[in-house]
């Protein structure tokens, strides 16, 4: 299952079918968890935990040192879920002790070629990262999240569950749920209706939904009167709560 040519460190914990292809290097303290792929030509550095059934395409770089220039070689961590499929040429940092020691990729994440992880963030699950997307240090993305090719989110943002990104945005501020932006620099065009309909939810929760996002986009409200509008209905409509509870913790805006 471990290719000849490949060089992997007597520290690392890889269990018995991990497949590991030709010339890749698996560098020390690295644990790969049962059913995993990592393709030819990957290199793997730690301290760096990959979960169950993950494929790893060829020429990706996978927890090398973050890319800031406060790291001084701390053992700082990368930990990766299960049933994530990386493709070729993506690289994914380890964190940084200033900004919490790990950076973060959840479970059932679809990352296409090119994409860029950098250090310290925190990727939740389902999402997909279409090819040369690519996320700036300390950047959070929730559930369902879908960032169209070239992409580019700068440090510090936050991505809400289900929120959509066109092609080429360029993201500077945090982006609420169910929203879609689009633009260099992006802004808000609407609400992720397509996404929504493929995830099943129903045509009043859309339309809850729509109404919030009028509420906080197109009422001339300032925020906190919108915010206020908000959860006097959020009662009735509970797919609101994630936005709501999205824009209350915001300390830096949000994209409007």
């Amino acid at each position: 299952m471990i290719h000849q040519t490949a060089l992997i460190d007597p520290s690392a914990k890889i269990a018995d079918d991990v497949v590991i292809g030709a010339y890749s290097i698996i560098g020390a303290n690295v644990e790969i968890a049962s059913g995993t792929e990592i393709a030819s030509h990957v290199v793997i550095k730690g301290p760096t935990r990959i979960g169950r059934n993950n494929r790893i395409f060829q020429f990706s770089s996978i927890g090398e040192e973050p890319q800031d220039k406060k790291y001084h070689g701390e053992q700082t961590l990368l930990e990766i879920g299960d049933n994530n499929l990386i493709r070729e040429s993506v690289t994914i940092n380890r964190g940084t002790e200033q900004g919490g020691g790990i950076t973060k990729v959840g479970s059932d994440n679809w990352i296409m070629a090119y994409v860029h992880i950098a250090h310290d963030c925190i990727i939740g699950d389902n999402n997909i990262f279409a090819n040369n997307a690519s996320l700036a240090g300390h950047v959070i993305v929730d559930q369902q999240v879908i960032l169209g090719g070239f992409t580019l989110v700068s440090q510090f943002n936050h991505l809400g569950s289900h929120c959509f990104s066109a092609m080429g945005s360029v993201i500077s501020r945090n982006v609420p749920p169910y929203v879609l932006v689009s633009g260099h620099m992006a802004e808000p065009v609407g609400i992720n209706v397509e996404g929504l309909r493929r995830r099943a939810f129903t045509d009043t929760q859309i339309r809850n939904i729509r109404q919030a996002y009028k509420l906080v986009y197109r009422s001339g409200l300032r925020m906190e009167e919108a915010r206020e509008r908000l959860h006097s209905i959020q009662q009735e409509a509970e797919e609101l709560t994630i936005f709501i509870e999205f824009l209350d913790k915001q300390q830096g805006g949000i994209i409007r």
